[in-house]
C-alpha cells in the first residue's frame, strides 16, 4: 500500500495521517471547501478539494472521493468514522474501482449494517441477542401485539437500518403499540430510506459494553478486551473507559470467545467492535460497528497496539503480528469526547477558537485536530477532540483525567469541558455505578 485517500475529517483525519506516516505511506486529504483549513490537510502529501461545506456534496459524495483517488493515484481509501464508514454501496464502489477499502468487504458491511440480518447471524454464531421479535414486523398488527406480548413490556421499536440514536421508540403500553411502530416506521423511512422495524425487550437499567476485535483476511481473528461507554446523553457516548469494571468474568470471557468465532464465521477483516448491553449479569447483543469507533485509543492505552495502523497492515494483506496469548492488558483509560458545545443546553457552539492549550504529562494523550487560530465550522459534528488518560488504577485515571481537564484550555467558543470536569467529581461515576441512563438522569433530560 503506497498511497492512502483519507476521506474524513476533523481528530480521525488527523489520527489516520499519523498512522500512515509511521507505516511509511503517503497520503491525500479529501476536503470540504470549509476545511480547507484542517491540520491534516496542512500535513498531508497532498490534498484535494471534493465539494463545497454541505457534506452531502462533499464527504458523502461517493463519485467525487473515488475521483479524488484516481487522480491522485492512491491505492486505498480510509473512511475513517462517521460519513461513509458504514455503507456498504461505497466499500463496493471503492473496491470495483480497483482500491483499497480500508474496512471490512462490503458484503460483511452491508449484513452488519442492518440491524435484522444482524441479530440473526451473531444469534447463529451464540453472541447472546436481545429477546425479541427474530425478524422484521410485518403489517400483522395482531402478530405485532402476540409478539410483544411474547416479549413483555416495556418493548423497543428500532429501526432496522438505525444508528446514533435515531429510529428507536419505547413502549410501556399494549395501548400505545401499533401508534408507535407505525410512527416508529414513518421515521425510519425518513431518516434512513428503509421503513423496517423490530421489536426487542427493553431493559431498563442496562450498561452499554463493547468488544473490540481485529482480524485479517487469513482467517485470524483477536480481541482487545471491552469498553464500557455508559456515560451516554440522548445515544450519544461522552465518557468511555477501558477496560469494563464490575462484570461477571465468566460471562465476560464466553462473550470474547463469541465475538472472535462471529468474526470468523462472517469474514470479518480490520477492525471492528461488537456493542452489547449487560443487564444483571448477562450480555445482549445490539449492533456491530464496522469501522474503527471514536473510543479507540482506550484500548490501544491499555493494550499497547495501535488499532490505526494495524488497519492499514490488515489492508495490505498482511498477516496479524499477534495471537490472542500475546494481548496483556494493563491499567485502565478513559477517555472524554471535548465537544464544541453550550455545556448547558448542548446546542453547537461553532467560531474561532482564539486560544488553545492542550494539557500534558504521563498517561495523557490528546487527539485533536484543533489550534489557535482555526475556526470551527457549523456544518459537521460538534466533536473538537479527545482527552485520553491512562493509569495504573480507575481511580489513578479518573485522577490523572481531572488534572488533564483542568489543564486545558479552549477559547473563544464554548465547550462541554465544565460538564467534564463535573463528572469526574460524581460520586456515582467514580464509583463506577452507572448505567445508560446515569448521565441523563443527572441532567434532568
Amino acid at each position: 500500500m503506497e498511497k492512502v485517500l483519507i476521506a474524513n475529517r476533523g481528530e480521525i483525519a488527523l489520527r489516520i495521517l499519523r498512522a500512515c506516516r509511521e507505516s511509511d505511506i503517503k497520503t491525500v486529504a479529501a476536503h470540504s471547501t470549509a476545511d480547507r483549513d484542517l491540520m491534516h490537510v496542512r500535513l498531508a502529501d497532498e490534498s484535494v478539494c471534493i465539494g463545497p461545506a454541505s457534506a452531502t456534496q462533499s464527504y458523502l459524495n461517493i463519485p467525487a472521493i473515488i475521483a479524488a483517488a484516481e487522480v491522485t493515484n492512491c491505492t486505498a481509501i480510509h473512511p475513517g468514522y462517521g460519513f461513509l464508514a458504514e455503507n456498504a454501496d461505497f466499500a463496493e464502489q471503492v473496491e470495483n474501482s480497483g482500491f483499497i477499502f480500508i474496512g471490512p468487504p462490503s458484503g460483511v458491511i452491508r449484513l452488519m449494517g442492518n440491524k435484522v440480518s444482524a441479530i440473526k447471524a451473531m444469534s447463529d454464531a451464540g453472541v447472546p441477542t436481545v429477546p425479541g421479535s427474530d425478524g422484521a414486523l410485518t403489517d400483522d398488527n395482531e402478530q405485532s401485539q402476540a409478539i410483544a406480548r411474547r416479549i413483555g413490556y416495556p418493548v423497543l421499536i428500532k429501526a432496522a437500518s438505525g444508528g446514533g440514536g435515531k429510529g428507536m421508540r419505547v413502549v410501556r403500553d399494549e395501548s400505545e403499540l401499533l401508534a408507535s411502530i407505525s410512527l416508529t416506521q414513518t421515521e425510519a423511512q425518513n431518516a434512513f430510506g428503509d421503513s423496517t422495524v423490530y421489536l426487542e425487550k427493553y431493559l431498563e437499567t442496562p450498561r452499554h459494553i463493547e468488544v473490540q476485535v481485529l482480524a485479517d483476511n487469513h482467517g485470524n481473528v483477536i480481541h482487545l478486551g471491552d469498553r464500557d461507554c455508559s456515560m451516554q446523553r440522548r445515544h450519544q457516548k461522552v465518557i468511555e473507559e477501558a477496560p469494563a469494571v464490575d462484570v461477571d468474568e465468566k460471562a465476560r470471557q464466553q462473550v470474547f470467545d463469541a465475538c472472535v468465532l462471529a468474526c470468523k464465521k462472517m469474514g470479518y477483516r480490520g477492525a471492528g467492535t461488537f456493542e452489547f448491553l449487560y443487564e444483571n449479569g448477562q450480555y445482549y447483543f445490539i449492533e456491530m460497528n464496522t469501522r474503527i469507533q471514536v473510543e479507540h485509543p482506550v484500548s490501544e492505552l491499555i493494550t499497547g497496539i495501535d488499532l490505526v495502523k494495524a488497519q492499514l497492515l490488515v489492508a495490505a494483506g498482511e498477516t496479524l503480528p499477534w495471537q490472542q496469548s500475546d494481548i496483556a492488558f494493563s491499567g485502565h483509560a478513559i477517555e472524554c469526547r471535548i465537544n464544541a458545545e453550550d455545556p448547558q443546553v448542548f446546542t453547537p457552539s461553532p467560531g474561532r477558537i482564539n486560544h488553545f492549550h492542550a494539557p500534558g504529562g504521563p498517561g495523557v494523550r490528546v487527539d485533536s485536530h484543533i489550534y489557535s487560530g482555526y475556526t470551527v465550522p457549523p456544518y459537521y459534528d460538534s466533536l473538537i477532540g479527545k482527552v485520553i488518560c491512562h493509569g495504573e488504577s480507575r481511580a489513578s485515571a479518573l485522577d490523572r483525567m481531572t488534572h488533564a481537564l483542568n489543564e486545558t484550555v479552549v477559547d473563544g467558543i464554548k465547550t462541554n469541558l465544565p460538564l467534564h470536569r463535573r463528572l469526574m467529581a460524581e460520586d456515582g461515576f467514580r464509583r463506577g455505578n452507572i448505567t445508560i441512563h446515569y448521565l441523563e438522569q443527572l441532567l434532568n433530560v
